[in-house]
């Protein structure tokens, strides 16, 4: 990390097809080896099967999904006096949505269907629906936030 002045912003990159900025995070977290071009397949045709089975429009499902799957407190290991604690601390928006993205994905990849965008588009639905195997990771770090409270105070 530099100490002479902060690092300037990048420009946030915006889908062509669906004007939203978290699409293209999602395809370049699929990304493997740089083969773009089937990542963006495969994100495009989950989208694709959201707007065949459900009524509402597909992009509005998918945030939806998003943040449904977004956390709102983590812990974080603090060491005081030879101790370790879990201190709950709460998540700032671009972290929170990374997790939500990252939980997605990994949740899918996990999944028994077919192919990866029947995966993706599966949990993107159950995410929607609040169920899924991404919101229980979710529910179990607010658990997890909400059980270590007590060393809250050792927030800095």
């Amino acid at each position: 990390m530099s100490r002479k002045r902060k690092a300037p912003k990048k420009i946030q990159i915006i889908d062509p097809r669906y004007k939203s900025s978290i699409i293209p995070k999602l395809i370049n977290s699929i990304m493997y080896d740089g083969k773009k071009t089937v990542a963006e397949k495969i994100v495009y045709d989950a989208i694709e099967k959201i707007k065949s089975k459900s009524k509402d429009e597909p992009i509005t499902v998918f945030n939806q999904a998003i943040n449904n799957i977004r956390p709102t407190v983590e812990v974080r290991s603090r060491r005081v006096g030879g101790a370790t604690y879990q201190v709950p601390v709460e998540v700032k928006a671009k972290r929170s949505q990374a997790l939500a993205l990252r939980w997605l994905i990994d949740a899918s990849r996990k999944r028994k269907d077919k192919n990866m965008s029947d995966k993706i588009f599966n949990e993107i639905f159950d995410a929607y629906q609040n169920r899924g195997s991404a919101i229980k990771k979710k529910e179990d770090t607010h658990k997890m936030a909400e059980s270590n409270k007590a060393f809250a105070h050792f927030r800095w």
